[in-house]
């Protein structure tokens, strides 16, 4: 039996810590848990909220086909749940708004 992939758009864990950042108030909300040109799990540190609406900045790593880049998104926050750090959630976000280079950055970045 196999388990199929149940999402539209295919996702990528970062290697190391991403920092996103809320625009609004230019502090760090969390990390990047896992990435799509769709949306992302974000590892909260500070309390978010379900319905709520965000614009986020967080920096994707060079890799071996893309470079460093930094991704402003306008994203609504579906869902949260408990993570297994205390003090920390998990947050599913859809993204709304993300420009035509970012969401490119965003594609080769996943796809890479």
């Amino acid at each position: 039996m196999s388990i199929t992939e149940a999402r539209r758009a295919p996702r990528r864990n970062p290697h190391g810590a991403i920092a996103v950042s809320d625009t609004m108030t230019g502090r760090i909300i969390g990390r990047v848990g896992n990435v799509s040109e769709a949306g992302m799990l974000l590892v909260a540190n500070t309390p978010v909220r379900e319905d709520a609406l965000y614009q986020l900045q967080f920096t994707l790593p060079a890799s071996a086909t893309t470079r460093e880049t930094s991704i402003e998104v306008g994203a609504h926050l579906l869902w949260t749940g408990a993570a297994n750090t205390p003090g920390h959630a998990l947050a599913g976000l859809r993204f709304l708004t993300v420009s035509p280079a970012h969401l490119e950055a965003l594609r080769d970045w996943v796809g890479g």
